[in-house]
């Protein structure tokens, strides 16, 4: 499973990439986590507003800190 945390790097950005630290070794998850902070990166993944999370390619959330728990539960449904 792949997660990308896109964002600029500002405060809410970090900790989104925070949670999904949080949320992977929480679910004891294989996943690995990229944290894409390029601008030109960020336009290609069509996230609009950041903070972004993307899971196996899917956009789950942008423009908000989604919690750890949503997270993990982002994990369980993809598993």
């Amino acid at each position: 499973m792949e997660i990308k945390v896109v964002g600029s790097g500002c405060k809410n950005c970090k900790n989104l990439l925070k949670n999904a630290e949080e949320a992977v070794r929480e679910s004891e998850s294989d996943a690995t986590i990229t944290y894409v902070t390029d601008m030109a990166d960020i336009l290609a993944t069509g996230i609009l507003r950041t903070p972004g999370l993307i899971i196996d390619g899917k956009i789950k959330s942008m423009g908000r800190v989604t919690s750890a728990k949503e997270i993990r539960q982002m994990i369980a449904d993809e598993a």
